[in-house]
């Protein structure tokens, strides 16, 4: 996996870790890194398919979290706080509810209990792309029609997490997000009237609520 790391000489956090949503790199996270590092170190990575990370032809849910665990477990010792955007927020869970060890709090921008919903597929972008196409392929119908496990798959994140859902706006049925932070067991929710790309639109808003969240002491 490809990183963009920004470093600090010595601090009492745990690094944050960011994801970024589908055909993103880990530069769509450049000011709200750049933010956070002002006390930690961050990590934005490119998942599998994407900038220059590999492009191995073979995507999915499994495989990106599998990725990032691998990740994880290399950067240890310690949990991390992990942020992920959309299809990176869709990976953030099952990482922390498969690896509950690796995550010590959970960001999640604009994502909601996967439902199904009408299947489709998005024209091709002219031109080169910084991602793979084949992988929006192969993880569209995993998003259109999710797993029924999806439900179970979240009661298993212990991470105190926080939602941040972009109004009315988003392309996200927002009760699906109230829906999600309903079945978390320590879960807070914030609506930032931004649409879907929340951290893009509203970069000073969104810093300041993850930054709280971040710092908060343990409830």
């Amino acid at each position: 996996m490809a990183l963009r790391v920004w470093q600090v000489a010595d601090s009492d956090h745990p690094p944050a870790v960011l994801l970024p949503a589908t055909g993103k790199t880990a530069s769509d996270w450049d000011q709200i890194a750049a933010g956070l590092s002002a006390d930690r170190e961050v990590i934005a990575a490119d998942l599998r398919g994407h900038g220059a990370s590999s492009w191995p032809g073979a995507y999915g849910l499994g495989l990106f979290a599998a990725d990032v665990i691998a990740l994880l477990d290399h950067l240890g010792p310690g949990p991390v706080d992990l942020a992920g955007h959309s299809l990176g927020g869709l990976v953030a869970c099952r990482v922390a509810a498969d690896r509950p060890d690796l995550v010590r709090r959970l960001v999640l921008e604009d994502i909601g209990m996967p439902h199904p919903r009408e299947p489709g597929m998005p024209a091709r972008p002219d031109g080169e792309l910084p991602f793979d196409w084949q992988m929006v392929g192969q993880v569209r119908p995993q998003i259109d029609n999710p797993d029924p496990a999806w439900p179970e798959i979240i009661s298993r994140i212990t991470a105190p997490t926080l939602l941040v859902a972009g109004g009315a706006a988003s392309p996200i049925p927002q009760h699906h997000i109230a829906e999600l932070a309903a079945a978390l067991p320590d879960a807070r929710l914030i609506t930032i009237e931004a649409g879907h790309l929340v951290h893009a639109t509203e970069p000073a808003a969104f810093l300041a609520a993850v930054r709280a969240f971040l710092t908060a002491p343990p409830s």
